[in-house]
């Protein structure tokens, strides 16, 4: 299983627009992040998971040419805003499936409501097929059992994803003992790692430490980035060594 890091950075992007911050003008090509999102594939199974509004450039920065499904983590928009742009694989490949909280899919169905229309549905519009994510409730793609991981961010409920020793987690402050114990014995965990001051609906980057202690993954991989965390070098040198700095276009296997 192969994953690409799509996008790393927080809800704004790294470099913000306007700003003068030291991260924003660095020329370390690691300080550039899009918003937050990945690509896992194995065999001949490609998903995605979260779709924000870099959406179009990742899947071409990527060379993506086929996207069997998108998973949803929750509904903000830099998770979902991009997905417009799922129209070229619509005409290549058709109804694109969309897992998802019921919750998420409502909003989805709410803010592209274009979409979902049945009568003089514009014939350019996207099309999608929806599919409800339930807590405890694997379910299976591409023959790989997805298990549902349960967090809060702030007060929102999202969900991460198991997938055999991988699992991906973001936008999380709090998760359940439960859930965590869908977590052992993971080769890769990724998890969002604000900034290093406590914020009040995403891990601190000691609160995302302290969460791969606890869950003890072979290694762990840090995201959802704020460029208040620090230039991508300076931080690297201060983790453990089994845990690393994501990156934009990092590319791992499994």
């Amino acid at each position: 299983m192969k994953v690409n890091f799509l996008g790393t950075g927080t809800s704004q992007g790294i470099p913000i627009i306007g700003s003068d911050h030291p991260v924003c003008l660095s020329s370390d090509n690691k300080d550039k992040r899009l918003r937050v999102s990945i690509w896992v594939r194995w065999d001949d199974c490609s998903y995605v998971i979260d779709c924000g509004p870099d959406f179009r450039q990742q899947m071409l920065r990527a060379n993506c040419k086929k996207v069997d499904a998108i998973l949803f983590t929750h509904e903000h928009a830099d998770h979902t805003a991009g997905i417009d742009d799922i129209r070229p694989f619509n005409f290549r490949m058709g109804e694109m499936p969309f897992y998802g909280h019921p919750r998420v899919i409502e909003n989805i169905k709410n803010r592209f409501d274009y979409i979902f229309q049945t009568e003089n549905k514009y014939p350019g519009a996207p099309s999608v097929k929806t599919y409800e994510v339930i807590n405890d409730s694997p379910f299976i793609l591409g023959g790989k059992k997805i298990i549902p991981i349960n967090a809060l961010h702030g007060d929102l409920q999202v969900f991460g994803y198991r997938i055999d020793d991988f699992a991906y987690l973001t936008d999380v402050k709090t998760i359940e003992d439960k859930e965590i114990a869908k977590l052992k014995n993971l080769k890769v965990l990724v998890v969002n790692a604000l900034r290093e001051e406590p914020h009040f609906s995403h891990f601190s980057l000691q609160e995302a430490l302290d969460f791969i202690a606890l869950v003890k993954p072979e290694k762990a991989y840090l995201t959802h980035i704020s460029h208040i965390m620090g230039f991508h070098e300076d931080v690297q040198k201060k983790l453990p060594e089994n845990v690393f700095l994501a990156y934009d276009e990092l590319e791992i296997t499994i």
